[in-house]
């Protein structure tokens, strides 16, 4: 569109299309209920200082950050890889779309607490062959990551709703605002690490498009830590997984 010399008033108002579509489907939608979802503020906030409900706001940090800090750098980290930031930023996009829409299926074959275990180890590995890829292989790299991070955000909020059904309506609020918290904080953070390995790069003896490329690179595995993180928690709240549901049932 740029290309075609649209304004960016244009540009923008495209949004409105998804924007009219997703309002039809929402008012013409019918919504599940839920029937264990407590609606008492007062209880609510009692279940918000649950150790499970303090673990998994944490985990949210975790989550978001590796989810939506990658999304907003990764165009300036991979520039100088040999692939087109907007392509990588499409297909990454555009593969979370497609399996969101899909969720459903796997949730009911792995659980959700398998679902969030794979999806850590893919972005991980994903986040992984990014920092070492150039050229094509970036594509399939971000393939591979899209698919670990498109299931997080989803998954988390469902979990609260599932398994801690105490926390109400105010629980996933605070856990989706968790998320987006952690990302406000570690954005400068992950700037900060750009400029520090920029600067290594250059005292290397690097130059050019190369020092890009290198900073970009290290801050990717910065970054991995995250999900590295993440598989190990998921991994015990996958091995305690029966216990919780249990927990569900007697509350």
């Amino acid at each position: 569109m740029t290309s075609a010399h649209l304004n960016w008033q244009s540009q923008i108002a495209v949004m409105l299309i998804p924007t009219a579509i997703y309002g039809f489907l929402i008012f013409t939608a019918e919504f599940p209920k839920s029937a264990n979802i407590e609606t008492s503020t007062g209880k609510n906030i009692r279940h918000l200082f649950m150790p499970l409900y303090l673990f998994m706001i944490v985990c949210m940090t975790l989550t978001a950050t590796t989810e939506l800090g990658t999304q907003q750098w990764v165009g300036r980290i991979l520039q100088e890889s040999g692939a087109s930031p907007m392509i990588i930023l499409a297909l990454g996009t555009g593969l979370m779309a497609v399996g969101r829409q899909f969720a459903g299926v796997l949730v009911h074959k792995l659980h959700t607490v398998g679902v969030l275990l794979v999806s850590a180890i893919l972005a991980a590995a994903g986040l992984f062959l990014l920092s070492k890829a150039t050229g094509g292989m970036v594509y399939l790299a971000t393939i591979i990551f899209a698919l670990g991070v498109c299931y997080f955000w989803p998954c988390m909020i469902g979990f609260t709703a599932e398994y801690l059904p105490g926390t109400g309506a105010l629980g996933m609020s605070l856990m989706g605002g968790a998320g987006m918290f952690a990302v406000s904080i570690w954005n400068p953070i992950i700037g900060h690490w750009i400029d520090q390995h920029r600067a290594a790069a250059e005292k290397s003896g690097l130059s050019g498009s190369a020092v890009e490329l290198a900073a970009g690179q290290a801050t990717l595995t910065n970054m991995s830590t995250f999900p590295l993180i993440l598989i190990v928690a998921f991994g015990i709240l996958f091995a305690v997984r029966g216990r919780i549901k249990k927990g569900v049932h007697t509350h």
